[in-house]
């Protein structure tokens, strides 16, 4: 069962809350309040906020265990941007974007516990996979463009000056 929460209008710009929530996503929920303690981030306090509510969610509203969730996504949309200016010289004014973000986490008990090591050996055996299949691809191509087609495409062209 998935459960989610969402953190609406955070005064934080959604690039730099990104950088925390790529950290957190496919980890259990204990291993993420863990690594958001000690990241010194705003954005690491606000989704740790976000990431609370959303296991209190878990417990209070759908019976789930707290012991069995996972940070199944952890997606940062933006939000509404506040426009302000700034004096500049000579009278003129420039524009400033204070930018607003929406976090949303949803925690399953459904998927597998995945951490950086089992992915990025996933990630390596896709490359591994992909190279055999392009050497696999190359190899078959070789004997057939090795020259036949050239040699006789030069010979056509002699024959045609003649």
């Amino acid at each position: 069962m998935e459960v989610r929460s969402i953190y609406r209008y955070a005064r934080i710009s959604p690039f730099k809350v990104r950088e925390v929530t790529r950290e957190i996503q496919g980890l259990p929920v204990s291993a993420a309040l863990d690594l958001l303690a000690f990241t010194p981030k705003k954005a690491a306090v606000l989704i740790g906020k976000t990431l609370k509510s959303a296991v209190a969610n878990a417990e209070n509203n759908a019976n789930l265990k707290v012991d069995g969730l996972v940070v199944k996504e952890a997606v940062v949309g933006e939000g509404p941007s506040f426009k302000r200016i700034m004096a500049r010289a000579r009278g003129s004014a420039s524009g400033i974007i204070k930018r607003t973000s929406h976090i949303r986490i949803v925690l399953s008990d459904e998927i597998s516990i995945e951490n950086r090591e089992t992915r990025k050996a996933k990630q390596k055996q896709a490359e591994r996979a992909a190279k055999k299949a392009a050497e696999a691809g190359a190899e078959g191509d070789k004997p057939a463009a090795s020259g036949g087609k050239k040699q006789s495409a030069k010979k056509a062209a002699k024959k045609s000056k003649k």
